[in-house]
C-alpha cells in the first residue's frame, strides 16, 4: 500500500536506486511506454485544503512532475489548466482525469509553447474558463543528452531548448500577469544543472541558470502587484523526459550522482509547488528550493 507525503520513512530506501528503469522511450516521452511508471502521487497524495478555489495552470502537465504537481493542485483544492504537445495528448487527458476525481475542473489545452501566439492563447483560455489566474507553474522543459558536449549541440537544438524552457516562460509572464491578482504566485521549474552543470546536458543547464535569474528579477519586479515569483530546483527525477533524452548506459546510473543515492519521484516534488503556491509562503519571493536529494545549489 502506497504511504501518503505525511508518513515518516527513510529517505535512502523510499524509492529504487539509483533510478527506476533502463530502457529507453521515443521522444518526446509518454508514461505508458516507460518500463517502470514515475510515481505521481496518484494513491499516495493526501490533500488538506491548502488551495481552496484558486485558479491555476501548468505547463508541461501531462506528466512527470507536471502531472504530479496537478494532482496535488487538485487535491488540495484548486481547478487546473494543463498544457501538453499534441503528442502528449494522451498523457494529459489521463492527468485530467484524477483532476476531475479529486472534484476540480481540468482543462487541456495541447500546442508549442516555442510559439508566442499560442503561450497568450493559453493564457487566453485559462481566464475564459476560470476568470483569472491564482498560480502559473511554468515548467514545461526540453533538453536532449549530447555526449559530445559543445560539438554535439546544433543551433537547431540550442534553439529548440531556449525557446521551450526560457521564452515560454517569458511569454507566459508576459500574458498572465495583467490576469493575476495580489497574492497570485509565478512558480518555475529550474533544476539542479543550473548550479552543477553537466557537459552533456550544456544548453539545458545554461537554460534552467536563466530561469533562476529571471525568476530572482520577477519576484522583484512585480512586487507592487502583490505578485510573488520563486522557483523549485530538482535534482535528478525519474520522468518520461529521462528515458526519452538519455542513452541506456546513462539510465543505468541516473539518479547516482545525488548524495542520497537515488533519483526522486515526481510525487516527492509536488509538496514544494504546493507550498510554494499557497499562502504559508507569503514572505518568499525571488527563491530557489532545492530539492535535489542533498546536491548543493550554490
Amino acid at each position: 500500500m502506497s504511504q501518503d507525503q505525511f508518513t515518516q520513512q527513510d529517505p535512502t530506501e523510499q524509492h529504487a536506486a539509483p533510478g527506476s528503469g533502463d530502457q529507453t522511450v521515443e521522444y518526446p516521452g509518454r508514461t505508458g511506454d516507460m518500463d517502470v511508471h514515475p510515481d505521481h502521487g496518484e494513491r499516495s497524495y493526501r490533500g488538506t485544503g491548502r488551495l481552496e478555489g484558486k485558479k491555476t495552470v501548468i505547463t508541461g502537465g501531462d506528466s512527470g512532475i507536471g502531472r504530479a504537481v496537478a494532482i496535488a493542485f487538485a487535491r488540495e483544492g484548486a481547478d487546473v489548466l494543463i498544457t501538453c504537445l499534441e503528442s502528449e495528448e494522451g498523457d494529459a487527458k489521463e492527468t485530467a482525469r484524477w483532476v476531475v476525481d479529486a472534484g476540480r475542473q481540468a482543462v487541456t489545452v495541447p500546442g508549442d509553447l516555442r510559439d508566442e501566439q499560442h503561450c497568450r492563447e493559453v493564457i487566453d483560455r485559462a481566464v475564459r474558463e476560470f476568470g483569472h489566474i491564482d498560480v502559473l507553474v511554468s515548467n514545461a522543459g526540453y533538453q536532449m543528452s549530447q555526449d559530445g558536449g559543445l560539438d554535439g549541440i546544433t543551433t537547431e537544438q540550442f534553439d529548440r531548448v531556449m525557446k521551450t524552457n526560457i521564452y515560454a516562460l517569458f511569454w507566459l509572464c508576459k500574458a498572465a500577469v495583467p490576469h493575476m491578482p495580489p497574492g497570485s504566485t509565478i512558480i518555475t521549474s529550474s533544476s539542479v544543472q543550473a548550479f552543477q552543470p553537466s557537459t552533456h546536458l550544456m544548453d539545458y543547464a545554461a537554460s534552467k541558470a536563466a530561469i533562476v535569474n529571471l525568476t530572482k528579477a520577477l519576484g522583484h519586479d512585480l512586487l507592487d502587484r502583490g505578485i510573488r515569483a520563486n522557483s523549485v530546483a530538482p535534482g535528478p527525477v525519474w520522468t518520461p523526459l529521462i528515458p526519452a533524452t538519455m542513452s541506456e548506459d546513462k539510465l543505468e546510473s541516473f539518479g547516482a550522482q545525488a548524495p542520497m543515492g537515488r533519483a526522486a519521484q515526481p510525487a516527492e516534488l509536488a509538496p514544494f509547488y504546493v507550498f510554494l503556491a499557497s499562502q504559508e509562503s507569503s514572505y518568499m519571493t525571488s527563491e530557489v528550493l532545492g530539492v535535489t536529494g542533498g546536491s548543493p545549489i550554490t
